[in-house]
């Protein structure tokens, strides 16, 4: 297929662009900013701000319809967002941003006849919200329990998709990740910051001593996302949860990243932060069940795998 990935740069983004070509797909990237680890997934990406509409419909490069009945592109995977949810919190601007984007690429799928459609929301959908269950399935999102600007930009964004499904007959699949980590990502998500830190030996600070979450390793991710490609027929119109399906306490995590470093750090708790999800693990047995999923990464192989890789590329 003829596929477009949005946010081509990003850590998903290079990860998923590089198997999306390997299995013999055409891809263009879409993004701001440079892939710099990888010079093919470089080669294929369109810089474009996706907050103007117009750059899509005048960049050389944009296929665009030519008659009513052929699509321009086969598939679309909307990856691009603004994602650190502390950050949406101080800047909630950047949260309008991400519903923008969203709208103006459903909006191209729409004019330009492509009724495949991929978007990435988060766990942040689900809040802080007490279950009698230990994990969350799919059914348990509510905007009842939006907790930052952030989480608001994942619930519009969903809506969106679902509408253009109804109206429009765009297919689509939404993907919840929660907490993907590994090769690619040098921001300022928790796990590369506290490599950074205990490499540094400073203090890593852990919001919230109780805070548990679920930890996705990049190939588990990019599994995910490349089962819906190939199983599209029985995998669209459908939401899942893409995660390990397990906890990990982040007092936890930044133990292991002092030892993995060794490092002498120590590490400073405080208050979990305004707006962000303090407990989540994901039901993962729909992805399971329609998708064929089976994550292959636990969180102390995939850590080990990560400060490995931060300490040949960073």
């Amino acid at each position: 297929m003829k596929i477009l990935v949005t946010g081509s740069s990003g850590t998903i983004g290079t990860r998923l662009c590089e198997k999306l070509i390997e299995n013999g797909h055409e891809v263009i990237g879409i993004d701001w900013e440079p892939c710099k680890w990888n010079k093919e997934v470089e080669k294929i990406r369109i810089d474009i701000d996706l907050r103007n509409a117009s750059s899509l419909t005048t960049h050389p490069s944009i296929p665009l319809r030519a008659s009513n009945s052929q699509p321009t592109v086969d598939m679309i995977i909307h990856l691009a967002a603004n994602a650190r949810v502390y950050e949406l919190v101080e800047h909630p601007d950047r949260a309008f941003d991400n519903m923008i984007t969203t709208f103006n690429m459903l909006e191209f799928a729409r004019k330009n006849n492509v009724n495949k459609f991929i978007f990435a929301s988060s766990r942040e959908t689900y809040g802080n919200i007490h279950i009698a269950e230990e994990k969350y399935s799919e059914d348990k999102a509510n905007f009842a329990h939006c907790e930052s600007p952030y989480t608001a930009s994942k619930i519009a964004g969903e809506a969106l998709v679902e509408s253009y499904k109804r109206c429009y007959s765009i297919d689509s699949v939404i993907f919840r990740f929660s907490n993907v980590y590994g090769m690619y990502d040098d921001s300022v998500r928790v796990v590369p910051q506290y490599f950074r830190l205990a490499n540094a030996g400073k203090a890593l600070k852990v919001f919230g001593k109780d805070k548990c979450l679920d930890f996705t390793y990049i190939d588990d991710c990019v599994q995910g996302i490349m089962l819906a490609v190939n199983k599209w027929d029985t995998s669209k119109n459908e939401t899942y949860n893409i995660a390990y399906g397990e906890g990990v306490n982040l007092k936890h995590l930044a133990d292991r990243v002092i030892e993995l470093t060794e490092s002498n750090s120590k590490i400073d708790m405080g208050v979990p932060r305004t707006g962000e999800v303090v407990k989540y693990i994901a039901d993962i047995s729909h992805a399971k069940e329609k998708l064929g999923y089976e994550p292959q990464i636990p969180f102390d192989e995939g850590i080990k795998k990560s400060i490995e890789w931060y300490k040949a590329n960073t």
